[in-house]
């Protein structure tokens, strides 16, 4: 266990650097997406509670480590994001997101590509710090290796459609991705996004109905593609985004900035 001192963080960011590191962030995933959101999947390890896929090993892991945790017991991974560059794609034979969405136009591009994916924190350290040190190491990362274009899936709890109708429609209206961005729902889970009519659409209603990831990307200048995708396995309905980097507000390219010390 690390020894802790009155200068040591609580918290450190880090991508997966030892085994310990990648279960640590497999258990937070599985307490997130399988024993609070109640979703399974055909990898899942119920007796080790451990949420993994095929495709981890392309992925690299950023994690945020709560230093007064022992890496052994496996819980000292409190936040986790899972990132795969696109030069990746060959290696892993497709794109996790491309079991959901058509993703033609994306790939066709020749731009720089990072997938985005498994986004959780541990519900005892939800709050602006833990995302603001996700966010502050996704920027190092993708600053770094010169990354265009970011794109994954995020979901909506729940596969009522008709609860989600407002904020998939205020989606669909407001942030639909331009024609050379637009990926597209694969059927047959595919679930169209045009609920409401934009004239009748409670927008401020909707919006507050819509998870926070996704908004926060909204608020990146991030888009979504057409149509939703309906994930019976993980009780979810989802959504891909999509952001350009180079279109991003002025205000956040600055941030950016000042994370990789650009003038």
């Amino acid at each position: 266990m690390t020894r802790m001192t009155a200068d040591t963080p609580p918290y450190s960011l880090r991508l997966a650097e030892t085994t310990e590191d990648i279960l640590g962030a497999q258990r937070l995933r599985y307490e997130v997406f399988i024993a609070e959101l109640g979703g399974d999947g055909p990898l899942v390890d119920h007796a080790q509670r451990l949420e993994r896929d095929t495709f981890d090993p392309h992925f690299d892991h950023l994690i945020l480590v709560d230093n007064r945790r022992d890496p052994a017991g496996l819980d000292h991974v409190v936040g986790a994001y899972r990132v795969m560059p696109g030069e990746r794609r060959a290696a892993a034979g497709r794109f996790y997101s491309e079991a959901e969405y058509e993703l033609g136009a994306l790939v066709a591009s020749g731009r720089k590509l990072l997938e985005l994916g498994r986004s959780c924190v541990h519900a005892d350290h939800r709050g602006g710090a833990t995302m603001f040190h996700l966010w502050n190491g996704l920027a190092e990362y993708v600053l770094e290796r010169g990354i265009e274009v970011l794109f994954g899936v995020a979901s909506f709890h729940g596969t009522d459609i008709a609860a989600l109708a407002g904020p998939l429609s205020m989606l669909h209206h407001h942030h639909l991705a331009p024609s050379d961005m637009r990926v597209r729902a694969r059927a047959p889970q595919a679930q169209r996004m045009d609920l409401i009519a934009p004239e009748v659409l409670d927008r401020k209603a909707a919006m507050a109905a819509t998870p926070a990831l996704i908004k926060a990307y909204l608020r990146l200048g991030g888009f979504v593609g057409e149509g939703a995708w309906i994930d019976h396995d993980f009780n979810t309905t989802d959504v891909c985004l999509v952001m350009d980097t180079g279109q991003m507000s002025a205000r956040h390219l600055a941030f950016y900035h000042r994370k990789a010390g650009v003038a």
